[in-house]
């Protein structure tokens, strides 16, 4: 692809710009969902939080699991076929979500709802690869992002409806509209055109799982990721526990983070074009997140004003944070991936989402609410420190593959963006 990026917030025209249209249809409904599912599932499902909690844990603990296999299913049988029937999918999981009133089927719908996620995104992932220009990439990504943030905005807004409603048909429409976002997602996608399978398999079934320099890539990502719930669960219980800040706040450093992706996350991924650009971002992000945690940690003392001003200035470097580790890991992500396993490798890099989700809210409850200032400083210096170890890892990695000759995922012999013939999962073995 030789086409310049776009320069605007909207990506360029394209199979760019069809990939965000799948992503805006979706998130839409997703942020409503995000919004309204802890209520709907106590309200109207009639589930205990304890229960929630449990069975949404384990739906996710299976996901991150099925994620590779299924990301490996899109390389071999292509990506757009795969990433169609897998939109269907979780479709069908938030559908069934309307009829159950039980623990068991509400398990059985939360897994398929996870790893039909999980397996998406990498089969998303693979289909850029196929569709866009290696130089272009970690751009198209970043306008995605922009995307999925006014998605959920917008979706968001539709939940806070259902939830001044208060009422079983709001909470149910607002099921039905994620339902339906995700079909609308995979007529969206079958307007790509289709990309090229993987040849036939060389080496390991699942390769990633013995790619050792991958997989600590992968694990030093997660750590930087435990920044994920910091906005949604470590602020809030921060504020809300140890800061004389308004409880207001949360919501207004949520619009905050949001605002400021959708208008400034595209600007930032713009100077990261490889692995050694890609390494530097995520140090900044690491120096950032330590400055982050400090300022957080002022704000336990003070009144309203000052405390709700600490609060904003430690948001701002928060998201400052937030895109340079979010560009930095995309390209590292992508470029240390083999061709022809763009979807397996992405799958597996994938899973460093679903354990900080998971994982996080221990971590920062204990740390955040059980120590407090000190808390504070130690998060600041494990994300420092793995901000620090992300650049010789990846030379690490970067090694291997020059050694044994293995070509990265924009190496010559992949296949060009849109060759091949992917009828939903017909392929060429």
């Amino acid at each position: 692809m030789t086409k310049r990026a776009s320069h605007g917030l909207l990506p360029q025209p394209g199979p760019q710009r069809v990939l965000a249209l799948a992503q805006l249809s979706n998130s839409v409904g997703d942020g409503a969902y995000y919004v309204t599912s802890a209520l709907y599932f106590t309200h109207v499902v009639g589930l205990s939080p304890a229960r929630i909690g449990l069975g949404l844990t384990l739906a996710w603990a299976v996901g991150s699991v099925v994620g590779v296999p299924l990301g490996r299913l899109a390389d071999r049988r292509g990506p757009r076929g795969t990433a169609v029937l897998l939109a269907l999918a979780t479709s069908a999981a938030v559908a069934s979500f309307l009829v159950v009133r039980d623990f068991v089927p509400f398990l059985v719908a939360a897994t398929v709802y996870a790893s039909a996620q999980s397996g998406l995104a990498a089969a998303r992932q693979a289909l850029l690869a196929g569709l866009v220009g290696k130089e272009e990439r970690t751009g198209a990504l970043a306008h995605l992002q922009v995307t999925l943030n006014a998605g959920l905005a917008v979706g968001a807004a539709l939940g806070g409806y259902a939830l001044s409603a208060g009422s079983k048909r709001a909470y149910l429409a607002v099921f039905a509209v994620d339902a339906v976002s995700f079909v609308l997602c995979a007529l969206v996608l079958l307007r790509l055109p289709a990309v090229a399978p993987a040849g036939p398999a060389q080496g390991a079934k699942l390769e990633v799982l013995r790619d050792r320099p991958y997989a600590v890539v992968s694990l030093v990502n997660t750590v930087l990721l435990l920044r994920m719930p910091l906005l949604s669960l470590g602020l809030p219980l921060w504020i809300t526990e140890r800061t004389d800040a308004p409880e207001w706040l949360v919501s207004a450093l949520f619009i905050l983070n949001t605002g400021a992706v959708m208008l400034f996350q595209v600007p930032m991924a713009k100077s990261v074009t490889g692995l050694p650009t890609a390494s530097r971002a995520v140090l900044k992000s690491g120096v950032i997140m330590l400055a982050t945690c400090v300022v957080f940690a002022l704000s336990g003392n003070g009144g309203p004003v000052v405390a709700g001003t600490i609060l904003i200035a430690g948001s701002v470097l928060l998201v400052i944070a937030e895109m340079w580790q979010s560009a930095g890991s995309w390209q590292i992500g992508f470029d240390l991936a083999p061709a022809g396993r763009i979807g397996e490798y992405q799958g597996f890099f994938g899973t460093g989402v679903t354990i900080a989700r998971t994982l996080g809210p221990l971590v920062l409850t204990a740390l955040l609410v059980g120590w407090g200032f000190g808390g504070w400083l130690l998060l600041g210096g494990v994300f420092l420190v793995a901000s620090y170890a992300m650049g010789p890892v990846v030379r690490w990695a970067e090694g291997t593959r020059a050694g044994a000759g293995v070509k990265g995922s924009g190496a010559k012999g992949e296949a060009e963006p849109g060759e091949g013939v992917d009828p939903l999962l017909g392929s060429v073995d």
